[in-house]
């Protein structure tokens, strides 16, 4: 009983968030636990490797075929088979160059163009090409991107030669559409280390102007090709953003106290950070370059690490930041998640996704996703029974029925601890709300008595006034003798009794 009384915390050592090869830098789940830099030489030998396959088998095929012809027809020249291979072979080669030297003449003067200092520079270069379908209906973004991207070149020595490659690479994106994603990834992540390769030349080694270029690079070719390359037709993206959209439905009765988060949501400010974390990890779908959507990831971290701290009084650490990033991920379920993943892994920097803390949040949130998708009873400190009763909605944890040993003793008390104080909040909302119609209705009764007690005194008063009407006087008016006139609506006799004064009694006097 006490060993299920334990709470089972979320752990994440940093060793686990590095390249497994040892390369020092940040790998990720996409390429089984590698950074982009190893992943893309195992991924080449594993090329090469299948190359020298098919040639082997080509010739073992070829031997075969030429045996089975000189056995059938024995004859002295063999038919030369293996010329188709040869230019298969060719072609392949020819393909390989190319990527390499996409942009072998990237320094060197345009003999065509004479150079220009204004902002006509770029008008050949930047004006739609009829050939390109991407480019015949130009978005008001990539127009935009665009003419960002040139006014920021213009002061760059090479400027004119970085726009031409970039607008010329774009346009071809257009005609590799039916590739696969990796393809795709591989085509755009060659063009990035060969211009980076080549900046670096240019400034020798300066590596922020380097940076700075290329995350304009990044931004202005994304831009443009965001509609051919985010979640392509040839992935199953699509699939899997639906499965872990109904795998996080599915746990939307997991708590704070089952993650063993430390945040305390009733902290206002604590609150307001959470609110935050999970409006920019649900943003992060409405950004179209890679960078912009690493940097929603990456405010969403920080945020964390503000409710953490807001609710701890001390700096968070990182296994208190993967709990509560898991958390925010269950609460905010983002959009295409895994598309939006998946597009980062692709067509981002690769120099950004290895080191700093954008590609230290990107790993986490990977991580994250991962933890989610094999989340089990075990995890969360329940029995298989009781994990697979929540998921199938038959169940969910209830607050404890009875209080001290025999609440702390039950094996869901602290699992629904969040679930009693919301059972708390919603008894405290009723009462209030059953005190708020009782005042009303006071209201109401006291609103009625007052019209009843005004309609009485009208009436009493009315009733007095029929049976005591008032007798008016007109005012006397004065004559020319200056005594005043009776009128002649008042009776005189009762006017002389009221008038004059009482007649002169005689009076006797003794002698």
């Amino acid at each position: 009983m006490s060993q299920r009384s334990e709470r089972r915390g979320i752990h994440l050592d940093q060793s686990e968030l590095l390249c497994s090869k040892g390369c020092g830098f940040y790998g990720n789940t996409a390429w089984h636990g590698l950074c982009s830099k190893c992943w893309r030489e195992e991924n080449q030998r594993d090329k090469q490797k299948q190359i020298q396959d098919d040639w082997a088998l080509a010739e073992r095929l070829q031997r075969e075929e030429e045996e089975a012809y000189a056995s059938r027809h024995q004859r002295a020249q063999p038919q030369p088979a293996i010329t188709p291979f040869n230019k298969f072979e060719e072609r392949k080669t020819k393909e390989k160059s190319s990527k390499v030297n996409t942009v072998t003449k990237f320094f060197s003067p345009s003999t065509k163009t004479p150079p220009k200092k204004d902002a006509a520079l770029f008008e050949s270069q930047s004006s739609p090409s009829p050939s390109s379908s991407a480019s015949r209906q130009p978005s008001s973004d990539s127009d935009h991107a665009t003419r960002e991207f040139i006014d920021f070149l213009k002061p760059l020595k090479p400027g004119r030669e970085i726009f031409k490659q970039c607008r010329a690479f774009t346009e071809s994106m257009v005609y590799k559409r039916d590739l696969g994603a990796d393809e795709l990834s591989e085509c755009v992540q060659d063009f990035y280390q060969n211009l980076s390769d080549r900046l670096h030349t240019h400034f020798k080694g300066s590596s922020d102007r380097v940076e700075s270029v290329m995350d304009e690079v990044e931004k202005y070719m994304m831009t443009r090709l965001y509609e051919e390359v985010f979640c392509p037709e040839t992935t199953d993206d699509e699939k899997k953003d639906l499965a872990i959209q109904k795998r996080i439905r599915s746990l939307h009765w997991v708590t704070i106290e089952m993650l063993c988060v430390p945040v305390d949501e009733e902290i206002p400010e604590v609150s307001d950070s959470v609110v935050k974390a999970i409006t920019d990890v649900i943003e992060m779908d409405s950004k179209r370059v890679p960078k912009d959507k690493l940097g929603c990831i990456t405010r969403c971290s920080k945020h964390i690490f503000n409710a953490i701290k807001a609710t701890k009084r001390e700096a968070a650490s990182a296994d208190d930041f993967l709990p509560t990033l898991i958390y925010i991920v269950l609460k905010a379920n983002p959009p295409r998640l895994q598309s939006n993943i998946q597009y980062i892994t692709r067509f981002c920097n690769p120099s950004r996704l290895m080191t700093g803390e954008d590609g230290y949040y990107f790993t986490n949130l990977c991580c994250a996703v991962a933890f989610i998708e094999k989340l089990d009873g075990q995890s969360l400190n329940l029995s298989s029974e009781e994990f697979e009763l929540y998921m199938s909605g038959q169940g969910s944890p209830q607050r404890p029925q009875a209080s001290g040993a025999s609440s702390s003793s039950s094996p869901t008390s602290s699992g629904s601890a969040a679930l009693n104080q919301v059972h708390k909040r919603l008894d405290l909302l009723t009462g209030l709300g059953v005190r708020q119609e009782r005042v009303m209705e006071e209201a109401r009764q006291l609103e009625s008595d007052l019209i009843d007690w005004t309609d009485g005194v009208e009436h009493k008063v009315q009733d007095v006034l029929e049976r005591f009407p008032l007798e008016t006087q007109t005012p006397a008016t004065t004559t020319a003798t200056g005594t005043p006139a009776a009128s002649s609506a008042i009776d005189s006799d009762n006017v002389e009794n009221d008038l004059l004064p009482p007649p002169l009694q005689p009076q006797v006097f003794a002698g």
